[in-house]
């Protein structure tokens, strides 16, 4: 922090304290941790929402239809992502705080080959199979194929997702390297290098959109592109090497050559830990194609105003990419360390504290609900079903404030299994059946908005009923370094 920014967090640290949210000491860590984690999460889903809107003026709704098609599917790609990234930082901080690099560094080998054998399969199947995967968004009654647009859309989006393969493998390697500087409390570093990807891809994306004229095609060249640069910049730090001057750190649990190996005993827990939260991501993310088949019935213009509701909820969820990943940290070096109660107290604060910050984006956002749609769709009827869609995506950000952080500590102590059914229960016993009542009742479109709502207000309360539980202490000690050292 500067000089600057000190006396701001300081008068901000003290008012929530003196509101009973989070106590001044425990703020202090969490914010340092938050803030540049919270400019990663920005500068990751502004990609693809600048895209979005660059994407709607050059081409129109039939250009925004078929990218949210293919977006669905790097959704999974990133959720995946999100999910074994999540093993990493729950064995990478409980380590780095018990005072063990040297196995926190096997624990990054071993997500490092995890990733490349997920990645590359998945990276061939967008090569090879992108006409069928589009093309499932075109069948059903009513599907885009009876809209005039619909072809042109599936065109849209098989581009798309052929051109953006090879980011892949890229945004699984950047999510392990992201998440294990979070693990050892450095998020300064990842958030200049995401930073600068975020911006590189505008830039490129505006350049081969506008100025090329290359639409989708562009967009998704951009991406790759960028993507593959913040790879190239991240494995720098990551194999221990400085960056000079530039304020950033080289990890200090570096991969070296002794660490370059198999290690069953960690590849076992990194899989044990990882599975449900990949699972539990998968659910999250998922739930976007039944969502998508069921507004393409209703033509490209109500599939383009559910995207961009969806993006936006996703610009105001960076907060969670901080708050979330700040608890999963404090929470699990904590665990690492044997101070229970501490890490309990933590988990706590951190979850008043996203509930109020949600509250307040959501309110903001529902104010300005129609001049943001206007960033992406310009015909009035257009504008006024995706400003609905906006108010009510921010509306169901709380809840998936609620469930980020406090999944996020529960993560932080290794107990992914309970919020992996959560997630399931909230999206597919309750999201998906609200959603197909648009098809099967007179509610129409009003029933995907109370889906956006149960999809994240159920695991939501979930997983906060979880947290206040407690079990996950006693979940936490099988994964901490002292466990080792009893069994052994």
């Amino acid at each position: 922090m500067t000089g600057r920014q000190s006396p701001l967090l300081e008068s901000v640290a003290s008012g929530l304290e003196r509101l009973r949210i989070i106590d001044a000491e425990r703020f202090r860590p969490t914010a340092d941790l938050a803030w540049p984690r919270i400019v990663t999460g920005l500068a990751i889903m502004s990609k693809q929402t600048a895209d979005l809107a660059m994407v709607g003026i050059a081409v129109g709704t039939a250009g925004t239809a078929g990218l949210a098609f293919a977006l669905a599917y790097w959704e999974i790609v990133l959720m995946i992502g999100l999910g074994l990234s999540g093993g990493t930082v729950s064995l990478v901080s409980q380590n780095y705080g018990g005072d063990e690099p040297e196995r926190a560094s096997v624990v990054v080998t071993q997500s490092v080959f995890l990733a490349i054998a997920i990645a590359l399969p998945l990276a061939a199947a967008f090569v090879l199979f992108a006409e069928s995967l589009i093309g499932l968004f075109a069948t059903g009654p009513g599907g885009l194929e009876t809209d005039g647009v619909g072809e042109e859309s599936l065109v849209h989006g098989v581009t798309y997702l052929v051109l953006v393969a090879p980011a892949v493998l890229f945004e699984l390697l950047n999510l392990i390297a992201s998440r294990t500087y979070t693990g050892v409390g450095d998020t300064f570093t990842e958030m200049v290098v995401r930073a600068g990807g975020a911006l590189l891809n505008i830039a490129l994306s505006a350049l081969l959109i506008f100025g090329v004229g290359m639409g989708v095609a562009g967009a998704a060249i951009g991406t790759s592109v960028s993507t593959g640069a913040v790879t190239v910049v991240l494995a720098w730090g990551m194999v221990g090497r400085s960056y000079g001057s530039l304020g950033m750190e080289p990890s200090p649990v570096p991969i070296s050559r002794s660490s370059l190996r198999l290690e069953p005993a960690l590849l076992g827990q990194l899989i044990e830990i990882s599975a449900p939260e990949i699972g539990r991501r998968i659910a999250e993310g998922f739930v976007v194609f039944p969502l998508l088949w069921i507004a393409a019935t209703f033509g490209p213009v109500i599939v383009t105003a559910l995207e961009v509701g969806r993006r936006v909820r996703s610009l105001i969820n960076s907060v969670n990419w901080g708050l979330g990943l700040a608890a999963s940290s404090l929470v699990g070096q904590h665990l690492g360390a044997d101070e229970e109660d501490e890490a309990g107290a933590y988990g706590a604060a951190i979850l008043r504290l996203a509930t109020v910050v949600y509250v307040g984006l959501a309110a903001a956002i529902v104010i300005f609900a129609e001049p943001i749609s206007g960033l992406f769709v310009s015909e009035p009827d257009s504008v006024a079903a995706t400003a609905t869609f906006v108010a009510v995506a921010a509306i169901s950000a709380i809840g998936l404030g609620i469930d980020g952080v406090a999944s996020g500590a529960l993560l932080g102590a290794g107990d992914t299994r309970l919020p992996f059914l959560a997630s399931l229960v909230g999206r597919y016993v309750f999201a998906v059946p609200a959603a197909a009542l648009a098809l099967l009742t007179p509610l129409g479109v009003v029933a995907l908005y109370l889906a956006l709502l149960l999809e994240t207000y159920v695991p939501g309360g979930i997983n906060c009923w979880l947290f206040n539980r407690g079990r996950w202490k006693a979940v936490s000690r099988r994964y901490r370094p002292s466990a080792e050292v009893e069994s052994g």
